[in-house]
């Protein structure tokens, strides 16, 4: 039998832990964990899919998870992975960002096994000089130094009220485990720092063992973290970001990432993801194409993920029309309509240099004029890959062909799809 160790060390979610002994806990018998997300915002993107993704692997394995909604360490500002301070929110805001990520939640976790809870319920009720004299003589500020959560701040310049972040989410695994019975915490390798806090002072308070956790951080092979596309964040909920637009994030991923996505971010069998990634392009497109439809179907379900498959093979055709590709996905009960889009093969196209968007219009006779072309754009009818645009000095560049394909729209029927020529 498969335990719940080996498959997320397998897949790729396990980056550093305390110990072996936690994997064995874990595989003997239920525990209680947590994991911790900060509302930030009303949503969550995708850089919250591994501790989600986490969670499920882990409440299916018969573990119950305690999803902590930051309301009060939020107040403060986890400096983690930042380079200045962040923005301070004030409650009202607070309060409705922790609702909209409570409400995403309910998407991916059993709910009637799940407890998620707000640290702003025991946080604000903290006298400060009792908190000192009951934690501050356990928390070494010379280990505090040594995180990499602060050490990288340091350097920029930190703040005292970021500074007492890794002190109220060590305290938040220390009430876990005392009112929850919660031994264990997961979280970013950014966060590491924290989280060996709250093992030692559950350690010192309580006298019992706990553990912990982190995922590797996902970034992309330039070095810059995922989450965000040149359009901005890609969200999870359905109203920052239609299923459409969640799914060819997926599909337009890089060769290099196909593997390690189809083993976080989808639940196909490894020996099936691995021999997916394995194919060599066009047919890696494949894999893409189940990739994206796998994880729009855990976000949005298969209806949808349904719709984004169809829409896009109407668009731009499939990559395995002939179904050489064995898989167990559901993708291939969904049939993908052959595109209705002419696709017009552009040859000798500078994209390097960089094409204006507005003679590239009329060259290709969709505007018959320059004037017209950019008043259009201007006027927000002209969308490239399904993005609007609306500055008339845009230049067309590799990126805007990926997989050598550009769909374009011209007002809210028109589409013409263009093919770089190898």
């Amino acid at each position: 039998m498969t335990t719940v160790s080996h498959v997320l060390r397998e897949r790729g979610f396990i980056y550093q832990y305390t110990d072996e002994d936690m994997f064995r806990q874990l595989d003997e018998k239920p525990q209680v964990f947590y994991i911790g997300f900060d509302p930030s915002a009303d949503s969550l993107h995708i850089g919250n899919l591994i501790p989600i993704m986490s969670m499920m692997h882990l409440q299916r394995a018969g573990h119950k998870p305690i999803a902590i909604v930051g309301g009060g360490t939020g107040l403060v500002g986890d400096p983690s992975g930042k380079t200045e301070m962040r923005q301070l929110l004030d409650r009202d805001t607070m309060d409705r960002n922790v609702a909209g990520i409570t409400q995403v939640l309910t998407k991916y976790l059993d709910m009637d096994k799940t407890i998620v809870l707000n640290n702003a319920d025991w946080l604000g009720k903290l006298n400060y000089i009792d908190m000192l004299r009951e934690f501050g003589r356990h928390i070494s500020v010379n280990r505090m130094l040594a995180a990499e959560s602060v050490k990288t701040r340091l350097e920029k310049g930190l703040s005292f009220l970021e500074f007492n972040y890794m002190i109220l989410q060590a305290y938040d695994f220390y009430y876990l485990c005392r009112e929850y019975g919660c031994r264990y915490q997961f979280g970013g390798q950014d966060q590491w720092g924290n989280i060996v806090q709250g093992i030692d002072i559950i350690r010192r308070k309580l006298q019992k063992t706990a553990y912990g956790a982190t995922w590797p951080l996902i970034v992309k092979p330039n070095g810059e973290k995922y989450g965000k596309t040149e359009a901005g964040a890609v969200w999870l909920s359905k109203d920052k970001l239609s299923p459409y637009q969640y799914y060819q994030f997926f599909r337009n991923v890089e060769d290099c990432d196909v593997k390690r996505f189809l083993l976080l971010y989808t639940f196909l069998p490894m020996e099936e993801a691995e021999r997916l990634a394995a194919l060599q392009p066009p047919l890696l497109n494949r894999a893409k194409e189940i990739l994206a439809f796998e994880a729009t179907r855990i976000t949005h379900g298969l209806q949808d993920a349904q719709a984004a498959f169809q829409e896009s093979t109407r668009l731009f055709g499939q990559a395995d029309p002939n179904g050489q590709v064995a898989t167990s996905s559901a993708i291939t009960r969904t049939p993908g309509p052959s595109s209705d889009i002419a696709a017009v093969s552009v040859a000798d196209l500078d994209v390097a240099a960089g094409i204006p968007l507005v003679d590239f219009l009329v060259d290709q006779q969709i505007f018959p004029s320059k004037g017209q072309a950019r008043r259009m754009i201007s006027q927000g009818g002209v969308y490239l890959n399904d993005q609007r645009l609306d500055d008339p000095s845009y230049t067309l560049t590799g990126r805007d062909f990926p997989q050598g394909d550009l769909l374009l729209r011209k007002g809210k029927k028109r589409y013409y799809r263009f093919t770089m020529n190898e």
